[in-house]
């Protein structure tokens, strides 16, 4: 009996790989994924995105013989977008139902793979890997902890305190994923903040196989902020909060100038009182304007409608399996 295409994109599993000036690392990275491709009991997509790479990293894969896979694609945008559109690219442009992300470093324990798939049969629509262990830096680490424990309090009850680097999921999630392409956005915390059914896996990550992590400065804090404003209230009730305490303290710091001076009537009122105050009165406000302005923001660029990203090519490199 032959097998419908829906039965077969059902069975199946695409893997998001983002990269960006990878030509260091991403050969093993295909020779790793393509022999494990042999241990697994379901066929596999590797769809590959070229995120505004400069270097030599898509000719690499272009050229790039795979053997095991039983899929595999580039897609080539036209500019950097960042990670997490990159991933959106991917998901969009994937076969299967079944879908997940991994980076070309290796960091990501490959085992993950085989075990979130048996828990989407289980009947679960998402698995969430969280790390048990990694190899990074103190500060990496900090940062990466601080950022889960305010994702779990302010914004997404369901987020892992151990941080979540990747996401297993089902059809349903991918069809919303590619119905709601948010802009500024973190798209795991799109999946979480769904509510769909999900259970928890918790690996030990590895080092990066070769080159140098792009995950710098500007972009974590970038991803810090359009975590708060897209999936938290917190940043703008902040600003209330603030007001109140200002105006109580100014009330209370004003009742005790004035009871001073009827006790004491030879104290004078200082300059430097008033000037503090005023520091204190024109920072706090300048903070407020700018929360509120990166809501304005966002909301005037999802108002302008302007694509997430932009696909320049698509590459089937399934022509080249076997070669």
């Amino acid at each position: 009996m032959s097998i419908s295409n829906k039965d077969e994109t059902s069975a199946g599993l695409s893997i998001i790989v983002p990269f960006l000036n990878e030509e260091e690392g991403i050969t093993k990275f295909c020779d790793t994924i393509d022999e494990h491709a042999t241990k697994i009991t379901f066929p596999i997509e590797v769809v590959f995105v070229n995120d505004g790479s400069t270097d030599d990293t898509l000719n690499i894969l272009r050229s790039y013989s795979f053997k095991n896979v039983n899929r595999v694609k580039a897609v080539d945008l036209s500019k950097n977008y960042g990670s997490h559109a990159a991933i959106r690219a991917g998901v969009s442009n994937a076969y299967y139902d079944n879908c997940t992300w991994m980076g070309s470093d290796l960091q990501e324990p490959i085992e993950f793979l085989a075990m979130s798939f048996e828990k989407l049969k289980e009947g679960f629509d998402a698995v969430y890997v969280e790390k048990k262990s990694v190899k990074v830096s103190s500060v990496n680490r900090g940062f990466s902890k601080i950022y889960s424990r305010m994702m779990q309090k302010y914004a997404v009850k369901s987020y892992s305190s151990g941080g979540i680097s990747v996401i297993v999921f089902n059809k349903k999630i991918k069809e919303l994923l590619n119905h709601n392409i948010e802009s500024n956005s973190s798209i795991m915390l799109q999946i979480m903040d769904a509510g769909f059914r999900y259970t928890t896996l918790s690996l030990d990550f590895h080092e990066r196989s070769a080159g140098v992590s792009k995950w710098t400065l500007s972009k974590k804090i970038k991803l810090f902020i359009d975590s708060f404003v897209a999936f938290s209230f917190m940043p703008i009730r902040m600003v209330s909060i603030i007001g109140i305490i200002m105006f109580c303290a100014g009330v209370l710091l004003g009742l005790f100038t004035f009871i001073n001076k009827l006790v004491n009537p030879e104290v004078p009122i200082g300059y430097s009182t008033l000037a503090c105050i005023m520091a204190m009165g024109f920072g706090i406000t300048n903070i407020s304007l700018g929360i509120i302005a990166e809501y304005l923001w966002r909301a005037y660029d999802a108002a302008r409608k302007r694509p997430v990203f932009l696909v320049s090519e698509v590459y089937d490199l399934s022509d080249k399996m076997g070669e």
